[in-house]
């Protein structure tokens, strides 16, 4: 699923002296563990959503599914400051897990479980290795956040217009786009959050969340690309 410009998100300035020497500050540690709480349990929930979805055999709902999303989002955006903000932020992972269902289906059937555990795992191994470095070297991307916000809405754009023409170089180059932006956008949220640019953990989970909902995505098609003849 797309995003909007790093989203979800207030501007990711920097601010002075939100990071000292090795160490953060309260506030900063504070908001990366309540972030990695709630996305830890959206993900599960997900999964859970996502299984439900398979077995009942939910139908794919294609560009009608941008509909709710962006009701959530907007949900979310209106709420966050609230605890409302965390039941949107449930209704989002779990709307976009049952929509993971007819994916995976698809996969099962036509690729078989080893490229949705590869995916997994290189999802995982992304993650863990930008926030990881994001963390240790505390680098900021600010600088990044016009890259980023035009790339994803390039890719977006393209995205839709091959849902039209069906050209698989385009659906790759997407693809491709997609997987090192939302990358980029795992590393960008942490560094917001450990410069002070981010204080608010339920726009953080939204923005990390959709960033591997897109990783894993991504992977699943461009392994598949891989294993076509």
């Amino acid at each position: 699923m797309e995003q909007r410009r790093p989203v979800y998100t207030s501007e990711a300035t920097a601010r002075p002296g939100a990071v000292s020497g090795a160490s953060l500050d309260a506030d900063a540690v504070k908001v990366l563990r309540n972030t990695y709480m709630l996305l830890a349990m959206t993900v599960a929930f997900s999964a859970v959503t996502a299984t439900i979805s398979m077995l009942v055999q939910f139908q794919p709902m294609g560009l009608l599914m941008l509909l709710p999303y962006v009701g959530l989002l907007f949900a979310i955006e209106k709420t966050k400051d609230s605890g409302w903000g965390i039941v949107w932020t449930f209704a989002l992972t779990g709307f976009m897990g049952l929509t993971l269902g007819p994916i995976l289906n698809y996969f099962l059937e036509f690729r078989g479980a080893e490229t949705i555990v590869l995916a997994l795992g290189g999802t995982a191994v992304i993650f863990t290795g930008m926030s990881a470095y994001t963390l240790i070297t505390k680098k900021n991307f600010t600088a990044l956040t016009g890259f980023i916000s035009i790339g994803i809405m390039i890719a977006f754009i393209a995205g839709i217009a091959n849902v039209f023409l069906g050209i698989p170089a385009l659906s790759l180059t997407v693809a491709c786009m997609f997987l090192g932006l939302s990358s980029l956008l795992v590393g960008w949220q942490t560094s917001a959050i450990i410069h002070g640019g981010e204080r608010n953990y339920i726009s953080a989970t939204v923005t990390l969340y959709v960033s591997l909902y897109n990783i894993f995505l991504t992977l699943l098609q461009l392994i598949g690309f891989a294993g076509d003849d």
